[in-house]
């Protein structure tokens, strides 16, 4: 038969008010809520599978919760310090890919004093692709993907895609469009209802 196990016994009634008035919270974290119903429940009595069936959780995660409550008190409620996944770039890094937005990319063909043209190296880019700054970002030493490029500008606001005007153009030679319609054109009339 397998071992019956229940929290240890409040060390005083201030420990067993407290662990009682967080599983009753409403406002305090979920998850502390959650864990001091766990240790409630079992000083009432109930088994690790009826703790579990009240709480519709797995009978292995209420022995969990009561293992480390029984070692670390009221602390062992919380989440472990270090929990989850740890940043791959550091903030600075982010900082870095940001500011590349702000500058003209590589390929990007700027004038001349002389009025010519002239590209910093034509074999980049010239305007930014989530591509193109990734690359740049790696050749910055910066080990990133396009897709947490993407992340990293959305979640900062960054655009990295400019607007076109497409139908201005600096070229004196350019001959702007023409008014929508001509005069001839009907225009359709919508039936009565």
């Amino acid at each position: 038969m397998p071992k019956l196990l229940r929290a240890r016994e409040p060390e005083d009634r201030e420990e067993e008010r407290k662990i009682h008035k967080l599983a009753g919270s409403r406002h305090a974290p979920g998850d502390w809520i959650f864990r001091a119903r766990i240790i409630s429940l079992s000083w009432r009595g109930l088994r690790t599978s009826e703790i579990a069936e009240a709480l519709d959780c797995h009978p292995k995660t209420v022995r969990k919760h009561i293992h480390r409550f029984d070692a670390l008190g009221i602390d062992g409620l919380g989440d472990r310090p270090g929990a989850g996944r740890k940043p791959r770039i550091t903030e600075d890094e982010r900082s870095r890919i940001i500011a590349l937005v702000c500058k003209d990319p590589p390929g990007k063909l700027l004038n001349e004093p002389g009025g010519g043209l002239h590209a910093e190296d034509e074999t980049k880019a010239a305007y930014w692709t989530l591509d193109a700054l990734a690359g740049a970002a790696r050749e910055m030493g910066i080990e990133v993907g396009r897709s947490q490029v993407r992340r990293i500008l959305l979640a900062e606001g960054v655009r990295w895609r400019n607007t076109r005007p497409w139908a201005e153009s600096p070229d004196p030679e350019f001959a702007p469009k023409d008014r929508g319609s001509s005069d001839s054109t009907r225009t359709r009339q919508q039936a009565p209802r």
